[in-house]
């Protein structure tokens, strides 16, 4: 237990810049407060307990503004920051190291029962107002720019943008350091839209200079 409580403090102290010292983030973090929540209630949801466990969620929720299902799986070293607005749902799978910034959704698409929500590899990053729906998975050492709707898988180490997310970056080798704190720029990823206006008005220049050319002979 206090193995587990050391990983998610030290997940917190490398990769928040703003983390001034532990005592700090075991009083004042909202995302470190709900993941020691989630973890006391996942641990009475798995021993047929459910209805505690639900009261443990839902008052964390009002205290922190995020809300996790006990049923979810939740691995080592998660790093919530800020944090208000998340919502991870019941059969959401999160493996090591991860970061989840604010607003972000990992949810379903529908009613169906059984595997509903995503699957995190490790290292991955999921940028603010990021929504991941469906039960498919996300590699290991990928990211999701902010703002972006994943309704697809998204294979190890690229980088998926936009909406609906497309993925416009791989690296086909395994990160040399997969050092979580290395992997947090959610800002500087290729945007394919503005990728595509680029291309489309290079295309018009030249059919522009085209016609002069026609219009002067």
């Amino acid at each position: 237990m206090f193995n587990r409580l050391k990983e998610d403090i030290d997940a917190v102290m490398d990769r928040d810049p703003a983390a001034r010292s532990r005592l700090e983030v075991y009083f004042l973090y909202s995302g470190f407060k709900a993941v020691r929540a989630y973890r006391r209630a996942n641990w009475f949801q798995r021993h047929g307990m459910k209805f505690i466990a639900r009261a443990i969620s839902q008052h964390s929720r009002r205290r922190t503004g995020i809300e996790i299902h006990p049923g979810a799986t939740i691995g080592r070293g998660l790093f919530i920051d800020h944090g208000m607005g998340v919502v991870i749902g019941e059969t959401t799978e999160i493996g090591d190291n991860c970061t989840i910034y604010q607003n972000v959704t990992l949810g379903g698409t529908g009613k169906d029962q059984g595997k509903r929500h995503p699957t995190l590899g490790n290292n991955v990053l999921i940028g603010a107002g990021a929504k991941v729906l469906g039960p498919f998975t996300v590699g290991d050492n990928a990211r999701v720019a902010a703002g972006a709707v994943v309704l697809d898988a998204v294979p190890e180490g690229a980088t998926a943008v936009g909406v609906p997310a497309r993925v416009v970056r791989i690296n086909g080798e395994r990160v040399p350091d997969p050092k979580p704190s290395k992997m947090l720029d959610q800002i500087h990823v290729a945007d394919p839209v503005s990728m595509e206006l680029c291309r489309l008005r290079g295309e018009l220049e030249r059919l522009e200079k085209k016609v002069n050319e026609l219009k002067g002979q």
